[in-house]
């Protein structure tokens, strides 16, 4: 397996992903003229033909022994710089009353644009028939391989959407109780609308005042910073980066996002470049714990390999992983141990 920036030949399968990755998705519908216009995005940004604070920089994950795209992931340059990006803000308001000695806290919800300007991991979707063999961690790791390469493209924070509860039916409860009362629509199309980049709708009709949450459901209550099920392994991955949930949640869903600062993010302090040698005979762990990428942008490749550098600093390659990786002796390697 290997995860390189999409092409403008993937089109039928990031089509393919797109019908794949279900209710809440909203960063990739199925729409073919949309996906395909993304594409062309990245690829722009890719080739550096876009400005730094608007770049989409998408991967797949491609299976080497067929050429099926396994998955896919992405990394936003800066959010909210065109289309306004918007939260709720979970937060707190003290009343008391001194004649009746009396003091409550009440959780509230306030619509916030905090994380204008921010980097966003995004888009991450791993096919079932692909999650073993540590697909999803390399979908997740290499990204920060590639901001860690190119550190001087992104700002100081980055942050990551998780996928919100959803009962048996796919229904959120958290929309039930709250964003069907604004929004003249099911769920469906609020997040068909949001992931093809209208997203004005929501600023002009969600409250502007705090939402005081003892008014929702009991099951709308229990969403509020909680994630699908099948959103926990990634969010796993982005904990033990050093990413945190400060508060923030979907408008939506409910789900939470984690932040950090990107300086602080475990894999873009603890990766280091080291130069490649291509030799035989080498030993290789049946489970690779060493992740690489390479150090160009539009030809960004990585890939897990067998073994970690030698004394000299020196990282040796099969010429099979040199292949995929598309190096040569004599090349660099941004190295991570995992």
């Amino acid at each position: 397996m290997r995860l390189r920036p999409i092409s403008r030949d993937d089109l039928d399968g990031l089509q393919r992903l797109a019908r794949e990755t279900g209710i809440g998705f909203t960063s990739l519908p199925d729409n073919r003229d949309f996906l395909a216009s993304k594409i062309e995005s990245a690829a722009r940004a890719f080739e550096e033909r876009t400005p730094v604070d608007n770049r989409l920089y998408f991967f797949v994950l491609e299976d080497d022994t067929n050429g099926e795209l396994a998955g896919c992931c992405a990394i936003e340059g800066q959010v909210g710089r065109e289309a306004p990006f918007y939260h709720y803000r979970v937060g707190t308001l003290a009343h008391s009353s001194v004649q009746l000695d009396l003091h409550r806290t009440i959780d509230t919800l306030f619509l916030s644009s905090d994380h204008t300007g921010d980097a966003e991991v995004a888009s991450l979707f791993l096919r079932p028939e692909y999650r073993q063999n540590r697909n999803g961690a390399l979908l997740s790791k290499a990204r920060w391989l590639f901001m860690a390469q190119f550190r001087d493209r992104f700002p100081d924070k980055v942050l990551a959407e998780m996928r919100g509860v959803f009962d048996k039916n796919g229904i959120s409860p958290f929309w039930q109780c709250l964003g069907s009362h604004f929004f003249p629509m099911d769920f469906d199309e609020a997040d068909r609308l949001t992931g093809m980049g209208q997203k004005s709708f929501i600023g002009e009709l969600m409250p502007k005042f705090p939402i005081y949450t003892p008014f929702l459901s009991e099951e709308a209550r229990a969403c509020i910073g909680q994630v699908h099920e099948h959103t926990r392994p990634a969010l796993e991955m982005l904990k033990k980066e050093g990413l945190r949930w400060e508060g923030y949640i979907d408008i939506f869903d409910g789900g939470p996002t984690v932040e950090a600062y990107i300086d602080d993010v475990r894999a873009v302090r603890s990766s280091t470049l080291c130069p490649v040698e291509i030799a035989s005979n080498l030993e290789s762990s049946e489970r690779p714990g060493w992740l690489v990428s390479t150090t160009a942008m539009v030809g960004f490749r990585a890939a897990w390999v067998g073994r970690g550098p030698g004394e000299d600093g020196t990282l040796s390659l099969t010429a099979e992983e040199a292949r995929r990786l598309d190096v040569k002796a004599g090349d660099f390697l941004r190295v991570l141990e995992t």
